[in-house]
């Protein structure tokens, strides 16, 4: 049930045809985990803690620094020096306090990339490198787990919802790694991608809309325009292809 201030609260959101407040509290019920605590991850937790998702659990090992502040407008000047997901919480519960933000300070690799996702009903890719974005969309995969990618450079972003055993996966989409680098990033780019990630996120658990499903959201911030790419789901995938889902 929605008390009185949650109606008020989130009343205009509420509006929105086919969302309501049955809508309201799938969100208010509703486990995200969202692995980065970044560029990415600044607008998609702030987003989904305006919304009122009810638990949002947010994993980095990283420690805020003074080159982030351009992108990551979660931590601020006073944050430099402590720990990302620490500042995370502290600015999210200052905006919604009736939601539970974890705080999960570790690095995911393949040690931990199952137990730290098991039990939620949404992945969110805020990371910066392909290498963990395939241990996450494995671990979605194996739980069968919606996973919604994002990843930036420079002006330049894209998206992608997958639905695991129904949609393509992104080891459908990128085949192989490329290798981590230092990217350049305007902090309007991880602030549009983000947004976008959110609201795949809410559309998802409200059930409203159409998903970034076998589709990939280009966004080219320099020329200002959106391209869409077909992906399709590869049958042999490695990580969700025939063989692999009929043994989970």
């Amino acid at each position: 049930m929605l008390s009185q201030e949650e109606k008020q609260r989130y009343d205009r959101q509420m509006m929105i045809p086919g969302f309501g407040e049955a809508g309201q509290e799938k969100l208010k019920k509703a486990r995200v985990v969202i692995a980065g605590g970044g560029g990415l991850g600044s607008p998609i937790a702030l987003y989904l803690a305006a919304a009122g998702v009810g638990t949002i659990r947010i994993i980095d090992n990283d420690r805020v620094e003074l080159s982030n502040l351009n992108r990551q407008i979660l931590h601020w000047e006073k944050d430099i020096g402590s720990e990302k997901t620490f500042s995370a919480r502290e600015k999210l519960t200052q905006l919604n306090n009736n939601i539970n933000i974890d705080n999960v300070n570790t690095m995911i690799d393949e040690t931990n990339g199952l137990s730290l996702v098991v039990g939620f009903d949404v992945i969110v890719d805020a990371m910066d490198n392909m290498a963990t974005r395939y241990l996450l969309n494995q671990a979605a995969i194996a739980t069968r787990t919606p996973f919604i990618h994002g990843a930036v450079s420079g002006l330049e972003g894209r998206a992608m919802t997958v639905i695991p055993g129904k949609s393509a996966c992104i080891k459908c989409l990128y085949h192989a790694a490329p290798p981590k680098i230092t990217f350049p990033v305007l902090g309007t780019t991880p602030a549009i991608i983000g947004a976008i990630e959110a609201t795949e996120v809410i559309k998802y658990l409200t059930g409203i809309g159409t998903l970034l499903t076998n589709r990939l959201l280009i966004y080219d911030g320099l020329n200002m325009k959106f391209t869409e790419l077909n992906v399709v789901r590869n049958t042999g995938c490695e990580h969700c292809g025939d063989k692999v889902m009929g043994k989970q």
